[in-house]
């Protein structure tokens, strides 16, 4: 990431602090175009940097129960 804005993390209330979680920064969405998403249990581990357009495309399939079967 090359803005100077540093991300802001946070789980989904839906975790329930299971440790089995997801952390997304949508706070650089606007600026950079990217969602960054990283493990909760590895903080400093690796970053995934989806688009705007495909992290948007995830979510709604979710809520569609598009993998409700797996």
């Amino acid at each position: 990431m090359t803005s100077t804005e540093s991300p802001r993390w946070f789980k989904s209330s839906y975790s329930n602090n299971g440790g089995d979680c997801i952390e997304v920064a949508a706070n650089l969405a606007a600026s950079l175009g990217v969602i960054p998403v990283r493990d909760s249990k590895n903080p400093n581990g690796p970053v995934l940097n989806t688009s705007t357009t495909s992290f948007t495309t995830f979510v709604a399939s979710i809520k569609a129960g598009e993998f409700d079967a797996i």
